[in-house]
């Protein structure tokens, strides 16, 4: 069994894609990143960077005890390797997808996190700050839309970790300030994505913790985005 620490963000919904696309059997914990659960001495011995999503695998192939993991990306790469499910284990191929889940990792998510940072949630708007994320967003974005132009239904050809990393940070185009029609090849992919129904059973978890509609509070906030070292270790 796995427990899955989370919260409804785009790097929580990866998770539960692979979760509900694999059949694991799995158990959620929610963390409140707005109430600052992220910060707790229990959580921290599984994530210490104090970010969800973290599982723990009571199951592991090792069978050397339960074994804790966080950052998104190596839970999504570890699954895949347990389950021997979307990511091929013929080495070219496999570091196709790899590829793209470090691009989503290092790239699409970093950028469009702060492009929704500084659009969103900043308390002053910047307009540089802004605009250079937005372009920056729509970059990648062309990016990914040329990758598809060229690889077809998915984005490194089979159905992968790689398109379950990505379509979390894409679901809120619209407050990126993008135009999925602008992107014809990561239109159709987008659709195909919406459309599978265990990620439809993914996002149907979310609202169950965090209305889809909630806003976020001053206080929340100030856990969010005031965090120092000194914070953390509290």
């Amino acid at each position: 069994m796995i427990e899955l620490f989370y919260w409804p963000t785009p790097n929580g919904h990866k998770i539960t894609i692979f979760l509900e696309e694999a059949g694991l059997d799995y158990e959620i914990k929610p963390v409140n990143i707005g109430a600052g659960d992220q910060f707790k001495p229990d959580f921290l011995k599984i994530a210490p960077n104090n970010r969800m999503p973290a599982i723990i695998d009571h199951d592991p192939l090792d069978h050397q005890g339960p074994l804790p993991l966080f950052e998104s990306g190596a839970i999504l790469e570890y699954l895949a390797e347990k389950t021997g499910e979307f990511l091929p284990a013929e080495r070219r191929r496999k570091f196709e997808v790899l590829q793209w889940v470090y691009w989503q990792m290092g790239g699409l998510g970093p950028m469009a996190g702060q492009n929704h940072h500084f659009s969103q949630y900043a308390p002053e708007k910047i307009p540089y700050a802004i605009e250079r994320y937005v372009k920056e967003t729509n970059r990648l974005y062309g990016v990914l839309d040329r990758q598809l132009a060229t690889t077809g239904a998915y984005i490194a050809g089979d159905y992968s970790i790689a398109d379950m990393a990505s379509y979390p940070w894409i679901v809120p185009w619209t407050k990126q300030g993008q135009n999925l029609d602008d992107f014809p090849h990561l239109r159709r992919w987008f659709d195909t994505m919406r459309a599978r129904p265990a990620v439809q059973r993914a996002y149907e978890i979310g609202p169950r913790y965090r209305p889809e509609d909630a806003t976020m509070s001053e206080e929340d906030k100030k856990i969010l985005f005031g965090q120092t070292a000194a914070h953390t270790a509290r």
